[in-house]
């Protein structure tokens, strides 16, 4: 199959970058969508005007292949695009906008479609501002931006044959050929996709909500702790989207790592600003994952460099503590044997078994003990030891406590699972 790409748009609105070159979520929309429609398409048609050139320049060396069609009349609308991509499909083939996002989600479910997908509870775009439509007998009756009643919403994504290039070409004669008036005349069948991500990107502001919802849909979840889920993905997942067209996954886990190191630094001079260094860089911790997952980039390097970055702080901060306070250095030694125990619990079963633990064993995403609630855990102690050294010494038990128990625990649910 084919995929039909519409991208002969100006980008006027976004200072006359073209639209399909705009990073949103670290990725550029256009090399986003073909990612995610990769799998279903052997070969992408994309109409382009003004940036076609740009465009070629940037795919070369992408690995697709690809044909770009040169629009010399942007003006005439998207059914003109859509119209002079004819004689590069011979049959069904994808047609979406080069100014849309989508989830991984919404393409899974699309492309099992006919005619025009829809959705019938938008949830990330703003309805007066989508293109409405009003179905009759599973088929298109009308369809508009100013259409008061209405059963869903257009998305800009298309399941075709090449029937439809016959209904434009009846209106080739018109100075403008819309898009919503062909697939009117064509009277589509209409599938439904409801609530999955998808927006069109028009305006920087857009940008900056797409940023946030791809960073926020590409929370991991199933292994983060309590304090992640109601903390620290609260706090992350802004800074991820403030930075995830700068920054790539990997600046963020050194930025992450050089923090835990200045928080060990620290313990030096005060130890309850240690603390709180210590769980800022818990939270940065999430978001070069964020990143990685938002922008398409995960890889296993990156995601074994983390592990053994997280296990380097962590040592490195216990260690320190239990030096600066030898009177604890015996039940620190349990500490640091019980934090690097809970990870080695987890990253085994993950060896041996080939998936996460978290996604296997459901139970275990609610066993107390993970890495960010130690971590708060510590802060607390940290700033408490303002009043006392008692407080340090409590924490080196609390966390040796804590973590021994729950590697004992892991090890039952897994031999009993």
């Amino acid at each position: 199959m084919k995929a039909v790409i519409l991208a002969a748009g100006l980008g006027t609105r976004l200072g006359g970058v073209p639209k399909p070159l705009v990073k949103v979520g670290g990725q550029e929309i256009l090399l986003r969508t073909m990612k995610l429609l990769s799998p279903y398409v052997s070969e992408f048609v994309i109409v382009s005007s003004v940036y076609a050139e740009r465009i070629n320049e940037f795919l070369r060396d992408k690995g697709f292949k690809y044909t770009i069609v040169k629009n010399e009349s942007p003006e005439r609308g998207n059914g003109y695009s859509l119209l002079i991509s004819k004689d590069f499909v011979d049959r069904d083939f994808i047609l979406v906008m080069g100014d849309h996002i989508y989830s991984r989600e919404f393409i899974e479910e699309a492309v099992k479609g006919r005619g025009l997908i829809a959705d019938r509870s938008p949830r990330f775009v703003e309805i007066k501002e989508a293109t409405k439509v009003k179905v009759d007998g599973g088929r298109i009756e009308d369809i508009g931006k100013e259409l008061e009643t209405f059963d869903c919403v257009d998305t800009g994504f298309f399941i075709l044959d090449t029937s439809i290039f016959n209904v434009a070409d009846e209106l080739k004669e018109l100075n403008e050929i819309p898009l919503s008036e062909v697939v009117k005349r064509a009277r589509l069948p209409v599938s439904y996709v409801d609530g999955r991500l998808w927006m069109d990107v028009d305006t920087k502001e857009d940008v900056r909500k797409a940023n946030r919802l791809l960073i926020k849909t590409a929370v991991k979840g199933e292994g983060d702790g309590f304090i992640s889920r109601h903390l620290n993905r609260k706090i992350s997942t802004e800074i991820s989207a403030m930075v995830v067209n700068r920054l790539n996954p990997s600046h963020m886990t050194v930025i992450s790592f050089l923090t835990g190191i200045i928080s060990s630094l620290f313990l030096f001079f005060n130890v309850p600003l240690a603390g709180f260094m210590y769980q800022f860089s818990s939270v940065l911790d999430g978001c070069d994952g964020e990143i990685a997952r938002a922008s398409m980039r995960t890889s296993k390097k990156g995601g074994y460099a983390d592990s053994i970055l997280d296990r380097f702080v962590d040592f490195l901060f216990l260690a320190i503590l239990a030096i600066l306070y030898p009177e604890n250095l015996q039940i620190g030694l349990f500490a640091i044997f019980g934090s690097i125990m809970v990870s080695y619990s987890t990253e085994k079963y993950k060896a041996e078994y080939g998936e996460s633990i978290y996604r296997k064993i459901k139970k275990m995403r609610y066993l107390p003990g993970k890495r960010d609630e130690r971590i708060f855990l510590i802060m607390i102690f940290c700033l408490l030891a303002y009043f006392g050294k008692f407080w340090i010494q409590l924490m080196f038990w609390s966390i040796a406590v804590l973590s021994i128990l729950r590697v004992l625990a892991t090890l039952l649910i897994v031999v009993k699972s």
